[in-house]
């Protein structure tokens, strides 16, 4: 709960205000019944009118009071809990954009979804009922147990016999609630996961006919969930029916014992009604104090969670100039004796811890090449090759086990990520079309004008199918980019690396989708109207790079060929093989 108090901390004279109107809130509706039994023992007695008329107006004057003051906290509890709620969220979006991939691929995304939305809401939950229900329910309690004292000794040692074990039986349970909804959350990131891959794919899981596999899927996720939800919630409801046994056979008592003591003059009708609202009054407090450590239950649970991910050490720090690598080599680009492994994925862990035990998986091993500035490099090789890899890492996602990665002479740990980053303008694989307009997916909040966002359109061969909507780039994109074929979101992917005139341009895959002759027509215009970038492009098509200043071939993460398409050709077997399979020259 630390952590919760630090965005709170801002507001703590608000906090403090808002209880102490709810405490006086609380306070005046405690008096209503003892006035009331004022008002029958000592007033109704004496048949003055003008009396019970006022008394009577002191009690609706109470009421209306305890009225007004419970929405004005009230009020008071929820706007600092949207408030701190929508910083603890807006700081845990920027956290998750600034996480490193090896960071992230431990957190998962399902599970950041889930931290951002489910677990932010039980925190909310839990601040704004701590303000409110936090205060009314012990000072009901006491405050109940505290004048039934002052009015009959006898009766209210009922309540005190039976207030501590309640009270005992509902801290116990709650303690026990915590571990438990921790399983729930963790749970929830499995059914978020199960449903943003099948939303994602939604096509070929139609398309395969997947769906009764897919739903078996989810219902048994969901049902996994479904049972450790029930499991936390009858644990902590267990000491509601109890409460209610305990406290209804107290008020059982209280009329019985009450009823003889009236009968034989020892106290009044008045101090037992007024009981009976008291016995209510505890009721609450004791079922309200239930809901409150249910909530701190669910809230210090999810509380933990959002921290593992918030209080993530920075993994990527960027070094002084002086203590990076240095390199003798001239090349705009530089990978000088690169290997990496990517740490094994341990189900989505949360904290530093389950970082340092991660199992390593190599992926790439001593990769060595050069590239001059507005020079050209093609990669390609079998899926799992490492090819996305060095881009990871020659955009610092990541960082080399061994060996260094130079750009503009600079080891990368060296750049500013900012600074490093905008020298680049990347196509990805299964890369994002936001829904929004395609100006906006173009020009991606960076200062781009209306001729470079259409040059940009004219260069990704986008134009055409772009003006061919009648409201042009102001066209609105559907989530994924639905509304589009897969050529055309290729196509407004390139437009938006090319907008901003990138100094390195990375295309990953990036025409798959493409005919033979658009993807021509893309290359001869980025040469033409792009030549002083430098183009890095991963492809499964030979005709993709094979006129690029170089080529390198990946094989499970070792670079077996480098050259030129006709140096491999004569001196690679496996870019020969590529080359002539998809060539059609052998069977």
């Amino acid at each position: 709960m630390k952590f919760l108090w630090k965005y709170l901390k801002k507001y703590r004279w608000m906090i403090l205000w808002g209880m102490c109107i709810k405490l006086g809130a609380t306070l005046l509706e405690l008096l209503i019944p003892y006035v009331m039994e004022h008002l029958l023992d000592d007033v109704v007695p004496r048949k003055d009118v003008l009396q019970v008329v006022v008394w009577g107006g002191v009690m609706i004057l109470l009421a209306c009071l305890v009225r007004f003051l419970n929405v004005t906290a009230n009020r008071k509890a929820i706007w600092i809990s949207k408030e701190g709620t929508f910083e603890i969220r807006r700081d845990l979006f920027h956290k998750a954009l600034n996480l490193s991939g090896s960071q992230m691929d431990q957190v998962g995304l399902p599970s950041l979804i889930s931290r951002m939305t489910s677990d932010t809401y039980n925190v909310q939950n839990f601040i704004r009922a701590a303000q409110t229900l936090g205060i009314r329910a012990p000072i009901m309690l006491v405050g109940g147990i505290a004048i039934t004292l002052t009015m009959d000794t006898g009766l209210a040692l009922i309540l005190c016999i039976m207030a501590p074990i309640m009270i005992a039986l509902v801290v116990f349970v709650s303690s026990k609630g915590i571990p438990l909804y921790d399983l729930v959350q963790r749970g929830m990131d499995d059914v978020v996961r199960i449903m943003r891959e099948n939303i994602t794919g939604i096509r070929v899981v139609k398309a395969l006919s997947k769906e009764p596999y897919e739903m078996r899927r989810f219902e048994a996720a969901n049902d996994t969930t479904a049972k450790r939800d029930i499991r936390a919630g009858v644990t902590m409801a267990l000491p509601g029916p109890i409460v209610t046994l305990f406290l209804n056979v107290g008020l059982t008592l209280v009329v019985l014992i009450g009823a003889r003591r009236v009968n034989a003059g020892e106290t009044q009708p008045g101090v037992i009604l007024a009981f009976l609202t008291y016995f209510n009054m505890i009721l609450m407090g004791v079922m309200g104090l239930n809901r409150v450590f249910m909530m701190l239950s669910k809230a210090n649970a999810s509380a933990a969670r959002i921290a593992g991910v918030a209080q993530l050490p920075e993994d990527l720090p960027v070094l002084p100039e002086e203590e990076g690598a240095k390199t003798d080599r001239e090349g705009y680009i530089v990978f000088d004796h690169v290997s990496f492994s990517y740490a094994g994925k341990e189900g989505g862990a949360a904290d530093a811890s389950a970082f340092a035990g991660a199992s390593r998986q190599q992926c790439l091993k001593d990769i060595d090449f050069t590239i001059r500035r507005g020079g050209s490099l093609g990669i390609i090789g079998a899926t799992g090759s490492g090819k996305t890899t060095i881009i990871n890492l020659l955009m610092r996602f990541y960082d080399a086990d061994e060996g260094h990665v130079f750009v503009d002479g600079k080891d990368v740990r060296t750049w500013d990520r900012d600074g490093l980053h905008r020298l680049f303008g990347a196509v990805f694989q299964n890369d994002a079309i936001f829904a929004d307009t395609i100006r906006e997916n173009v020009v991606f909040g960076r200062d781009v004008n209306e001729a470079g966002l259409q040059a940009a359109l004219e260069d990704a061969k986008a134009a055409e199918f772009v003006h061919a909507y009648e409201d042009g780039a102001d066209h609105i994109a559907a989530i994924h980019g639905g509304n589009f074929s897969g050529g055309q979101k290729q196509r407004l992917l390139i437009a938006r690396a090319l907008a901003a005139r990138p100094e390195i341009l990375i295309l990953d895959d990036a025409s798959s989708a493409l005919d033979y002759r658009t993807d021509a027509e893309l290359r001869r215009a980025i040469r033409e109207h792009h030549g002083d970038a430098t183009l890095i492009v991963i492809a499964q098509r030979v005709s993709s790079i094979m006129n690029l200043d170089q080529i390198i071939v990946l094989d499970e993460g070792e670079m077996i060929g480098r050259g030129t398409h006709e140096e491999l050709l004569r001196d690679c077997a496996v870019y020969r093989e590529i080359q002539q399979t998809q060539m059609g020259e052998v069977s």
